[in-house]
């Protein structure tokens, strides 16, 4: 190829999260709203997720040998290093993952690290999930520039109770001092009103994003999308306040098209 091959290539988009068989959230998501926005997706599979329509739908955890993660990123790293400077992080699952998933980061230099802090699985043991949640705060966090954590885990990371938009923004801005990353925290159909609310922070720039209410039910892969569109969208070149934004709106509109199944929940649907 040649360099002006290379300057009209698209960006490559790298999301290191868990497969959900549903294809409504995780690396399914990530991939087609990478795709969506047009950049080049890649992913390193961390877990293996599915929904136990015999059990209430919670979810089946299988984690993927930290071995088998390493080696995938390795593969990653080598194939673009030089082009490859934007990355996701999504479901881990535990400390092993994340031990694993941080070494392999330090390997080289990111221009934007987006976390999407996924604190909860069901399919976990209690203390096994503090333990991962612990491991997250104190390995991934720090290596961030983008943080997206919904209502519960704006409240974790924090340590502040939300109950309204002023709490949403004071989350906000006490994960920003603690990470240094940009925050997007997400209030979405949990904070009461006709909108769903999520408020940006970079420690200067606070902004509320404001839409609509599409019912009062959380839709599969809202999170995950949020995160893989600000992902896509710094690739190509956008500030994290311009990538939230379409980000946002991108969300919204996969809420308004979200696709129904035999389970109890929606999927949004990126196309």
């Amino acid at each position: 190829m040649t360099s002006t091959d290379y300057a009209t290539a698209p960006a490559v988009t790298l999301t290191i999260a868990g497969s959900e068989a549903t294809g409504g959230a995780g690396a399914q998501a990530d991939l087609k709203t990478f795709q969506q926005l047009g950049t080049y997706g890649i992913v390193a599979l961390t877990c293996i997720v599915s929904f136990d329509p015999k059990e209430n739908w919670n979810h089946r955890f299988v984690p993927v040998e930290p071995q088998v993660i390493a080696d995938q990123l390795e593969a990653v790293q080598e194939c673009y290093r030089g082009r490859l400077d934007t990355v996701k992080l999504g479901m881990m699952g535990s400390p092993a993952t994340i031990g694993t998933v941080a070494d392999a980061l330090k390997g080289q230099d990111w221009r934007h690290v987006v976390l999407d802090p996924v604190l909860i699985c069901k399919g976990q043991e209690p203390g096994h999930a503090l333990d991962t949640d612990e491991a997250l705060k104190a390995e991934l966090l720090p290596l961030a520039t983008f943080v997206t954590p919904n209502h519960f885990e704006a409240e974790q990371l924090s340590g502040l109770s939300i109950r309204d938009e002023d709490g949403l923004a004071a989350a906000a801005k006490r994960i920003h001092e603690l990470s240094g990353a940009a925050v997007l925290a997400k209030g979405g159909v949990r904070l009461a009103g006709g909108d769903a609310v999520d408020v940006f922070y970079d420690g200067e720039t606070l902004e509320v994003l404001r839409a609509p209410k599409i019912g009062e039910v959380a839709v599969s892969g809202a999170g995950c999308s949020l995160a893989a569109a600000i992902t896509a969208e710094l690739a190509k070149g956008a500030t994290p306040l311009e990538a939230a934004r379409t980000a946002k709106a991108f969300v919204t509109r996969g809420i308004e098209r979200r696709v129904e199944s035999n389970a109890p929940f929606d999927a949004l649907w990126q196309g």
